[in-house]
């Protein structure tokens, strides 16, 4: 007989592996597998791949299709130090839009960009990125595991004892700066720690920004478990969740009456107690009282957990496309709650740089987002 596949992810099966299409919201799915080497996949609710790209780099975290039907993807620079241990795990540098046809249409670089870079409309990007500190700086920092800072990086000029800070970069279809902002300037060392069990390699490491309706920006600081609402006109905080409201969340999104929408991903939840199993969930915030509205987590909780990444969109039939990413687990609810469609990625490889692949040695298919789009949105297919 032959072996038995260890990998119990794939050993459990991939594709599609539930649906009910008089529920589900009609459309195509895409994600970018995140130990390709730049493929991405366009899936049908039956799990049918209609429509790949094949790109020059490997996904720096995901793709999304633009108004008009270009990709928006964010690729790995290739080269470059390793700044700590993780960062080539989340690392990008190039955001680039492409053709259908896979054609590179344009690119911003940056090697310091990393996880969200967010492709608007106009051909702005709006995008999370690095600066070090050190010194004074750096001992500012509050919280993380005592003596964890950053080596500086082999070949990255920088000393050790660095923390690397983030800071959030705009610039227009032509590549030049029009925004910017930095934590180690606007946030409150004291009121955004770092989580104890943190390395103070990265503080404090944003998972996530976007536009809002009203022109500031939302982001996700993952390692202080908090979602922030920035001023475009003073770069001050003007809104954050309540401590204890998520734990190491990401992909907070602007729906259409005000509230967020976040990936609660529940590591390290606040005031948990030992019989409390740990558990994923997707929850809508209203922003004037700071309180849950809604949520989703699936009926037997510890089925859905993932520890880092994820991601949530809200599809206008109001259902809700869940991107469980370490899994590589895509499914959708309704509003109450129904698993209406489940699909799992079916591409495993093992990650490329031998410092990930030392801290994940298996061979994942982790996605970072997936998004679903409308016939009408795909007008080229």
């Amino acid at each position: 007989m032959p072996p038995i596949d260890q990998n119990s992810r794939r050993r459990r099966g991939t594709g599609l592996i539930a649906l009910d299409e008089a529920a589900a919201f009609p459309g195509h799915t895409l994600y970018a597998p995140l130990t390709g080497s730049g493929e991405v996949y366009l899936v049908d609710l039956h799990g049918r791949s209609v429509h790949e790209w094949r790109l020059p780099y490997r996904p720096g975290r995901h793709a999304r299709i633009l108004p008009g039907g270009n990709l928006a993807y964010n690729g790995v620079l290739p080269g470059g130090p390793a700044l700590f241990p993780m960062w080539h795990k989340y690392r990008g540098g190039i955001m680039l839009q492409a053709a259908p046809d896979g054609t590179v249409l344009r690119e911003h670089r940056d090697p310091l960009q990393h996880h969200d870079a967010n492709h608007l409309d106009d051909g702005r990007i709006l995008y999370a990125a690095l600066e070090p500190l050190t010194g004074p700086d750096a001992a500012a920092v509050r919280g993380g595991v005592p003596g964890s800072e950053a080596d500086g990086g082999h070949g990255s000029g920088h000393s050790p004892g660095t923390v690397w800070a983030d800071t959030i970069r705009e610039v227009d279809a032509d590549g030049r700066l029009t925004w910017s902002w930095r934590a180690a300037e606007h946030l409150d060392r004291d009121a955004f720690p770092l989580h104890s069990h943190y390395a103070r390699e990265h503080w404090p490491l944003i998972n996530s920004v976007a536009e809002l309706a009203d022109g500031n920006i939302v982001a996700s600081l993952r390692s202080s478990s908090a979602v922030i609402v920035i001023s475009r006109a003073t770069g001050e905080v003007l809104w954050r969740t309540d401590p204890g409201t998520v734990s190491q969340q990401h992909h907070p999104t602007e729906l259409p009456d005000g509230r967020l929408l976040v990936f609660d991903n529940g590591v390290f939840r606040p005031n948990a107690v030992v019989s409390d199993v740990p558990y994923s969930r997707v929850i809508e915030i209203e922003r004037p009282s700071g309180k849950v509205v809604w949520e989703y987590h699936d009926p037997a909780r510890e089925a859905f957990f993932a520890p880092f990444m994820g991601s949530a969109q809200r599809l206008p039939n109001g259902n809700t496309l869940v991107t469980d990413s370490p899994a590589g687990r895509l499914f959708e609810v309704t509003a109450d709650g129904y698993l209406c469609w489940e699909y799992v990625v079916p591409h495993f490889a093992p990650y490329r740089e031998s410092e990930v692949r030392s801290l994940f040695p298996s061979e994942p298919n982790a996605v970072f987002r997936a998004y679903r789009y409308a016939p009408e949105e795909l007008p080229w297919l």
